[in-house]
């Protein structure tokens, strides 16, 4: 393969990822007014949108899901985060917490949207099993107290496998199929993707833009930008090895959700 040939493909490769961001927005909104079920005749509004995050850890909101919080607060969405613990496994709660609050101020969630548990049935424990009744109780409370209707959380693989981020999912997937969310609200799950897909960064893109999906969300430079210095505030984290995650991790770029089924509503379980 001659070397002007490997010059072209590689161009024509990242002019497809520009066009992809510059008709990013376009089909996020075509997206958004399909899961929310708004009527194609009508324009959507960012006030349409009431969005909850559901995290297990302080550092998920921004290492699985800035794309996508960043994309949200584009539109003027009204954007929360409920994150389940304050990540205290090596004993930096009360530190984690405030790193946290940084973090979301950096991705556009004001600290007054952010919710923070501390439960002693919920710790920062990949070993611990999170009853799902109890998880399912903390998320369906906060859905009704602010009458989201949107929940964005991990999906069945939790994205690192994670065993507190696989029960959020459990305890999401139970709300469903029980029919204890509301009726104008969706469930959606972050897409996990194999190695090879995770660590390839923006390259990844375009097969993420051509398998199906509900919701695409991506950013560009500036974007990416945003969600490393959101990352950089979790400085308990910044392990070498997290260094290698914000540069190679698709997840820092990208965004892709799944619907989560929903059953019959207020159906009643024996």
């Amino acid at each position: 393969m001659s070397v002007y040939l490997v010059v072209f493909i590689v161009l024509s490769y990242f002019v497809w990822i520009k066009c992809i961001y510059n008709r990013h927005r376009r089909t996020l909104v075509k997206s958004l007014k399909h899961v929310l079920h708004v009527s194609p005749g009508r324009e959507l509004d960012g006030a349409d949108i009431r969005a909850l995050i559901v995290t297990a850890h302080p550092d998920d909101e921004c290492m699985f899901f800035a794309p996508t919080i960043i994309r949200l607060v584009e539109l003027n969405a009204s954007v929360h985060l409920l994150c389940l613990s304050e990540g205290n496994y090596y004993h930096q709660g009360a530190q984690r917490k405030q790193e946290l609050l940084n973090s979301c101020a950096v991705l556009g969630i004001p600290g007054s949207r952010v919710t923070i548990v501390d439960h002693n049935k919920l710790p920062d424990d990949p070993k611990t099993e999170w009853s799902v009744s109890l998880v399912s109780s903390v998320i369906v409370k906060h859905i009704r107290a602010h009458s989201f209707n949107m929940v964005l959380t991990f999906d069945g693989r939790g994205v690192s496998g994670h065993a507190n981020h696989i029960a959020i999912h459990k305890a999401v997937s139970h709300l469903g199929s029980s029919g204890q969310v509301p009726d104008d609200c969706c469930l959606l799950s972050l897409v996990t993707v194999g190695l090879l897909r995770k660590y390839i960064s923006f390259l990844e893109l375009p097969l993420s833009w051509l398998l199906p999906s509900c919701l695409f969300c991506t950013t560009g430079s500036r974007g990416y930008r945003q969600a490393k210095e959101a990352m950089f505030c979790h400085r308990t984290q910044l392990l070498w090895f997290r260094h290698l995650y914000i540069a190679f991790s698709r997840y820092m770029f990208v965004n892709t959700f799944q619907i989560v089924p929903q059953g019959p509503k207020n159906l009643k379980i024996y």
